[in-house]
């Protein structure tokens, strides 16, 4: 891998993120963090258009996006969740990779290489029950991913998602404790996955040595995924 490249990495603070950024940094690239939490390289809602577009000024040309801002929402039926809740979900999870590539890809575009890599998650494919607006979110970042896969596919620019079961990060601290037993149970071995596990995956999906995959889904999960 080269070492001049950059990468920045949305929800990069916490979680999926901080794990990404450690271990991209360990691969010797020049990582900027971009979250609304204070201590960010970049501060930004990634929902907010205009100020993804003026974080990207501020970064200049980035190689490597690493999409993992997102929140879960209510944990509810569907029939009890807020419209203005499962709008915020989708501002996050869907708008907000949506905005970022738009931002941050047609600088990879022009230099003939780059890699999306976007924070789907195994709720994308199966739907978890009181996880409605997160699960069709999600899906949506999985079709996303496929879309611009295919658009960028002979552009040397490579977009892929990560699909990944519950993992132990603050995110899902939040998480009521009854839905995420459901979806831990799921798993057929047994546990929540490690940041870090998530971060090698990550980690090969922004490098050189994948070259022949583009618009895919990797699962992560334990065994829980079955397609």
């Amino acid at each position: 891998m080269t070492s001049s490249r950059t990468a920045l990495i949305t929800g990069g603070l916490s979680g999926l993120g901080a794990a990404a950024a450690t271990r991209l940094r360990a691969e010797g690239l020049t990582v900027l963090t971009l979250d609304v939490a204070e201590g960010a390289d970049l501060r930004a809602d990634v929902s907010d258009a205009a100020a993804v577009r003026a974080a990207a000024a501020q970064a200049g040309p980035v190689d490597i996006l690493v999409n993992s801002a997102g929140i879960v929402g209510p944990n509810a039926p569907l029939w009890e969740i807020p419209p203005p809740e499962w709008d915020r979900v989708f501002a996050v999870n869907v708008r907000g990779t949506f905005n970022t590539c738009q931002a941050f890809v047609p600088h990879m575009r022009a230099q003939g290489w780059g890699r999306v890599v976007n924070l789907a998650s195994i709720a994308g494919k199966d739907g978890n029950p009181q996880m409605s607006p997160y699960s069709a979110s999600k899906a949506a970042v999985i079709a996303l991913t496929k879309s611009l896969g295919k658009e960028l596919a002979t552009s040397g620019v490579l977009v892929n998602a990560v699909a990944p079961a519950v993992i132990d990060t603050p995110m899902n601290a939040a998480t009521d404790p009854a839905a995420l037993a459901h979806i831990t149970g799921l798993i057929p071995m047994k546990r929540t996955g490690r940041p870090e596990e998530v971060a090698e995956l990550i980690a090969w999906l922004t490098s050189d040595r994948v070259s022949f995959s583009t618009g895919a889904v990797y699962d992560i999960s334990g065994g829980r995924a079955t397609y």
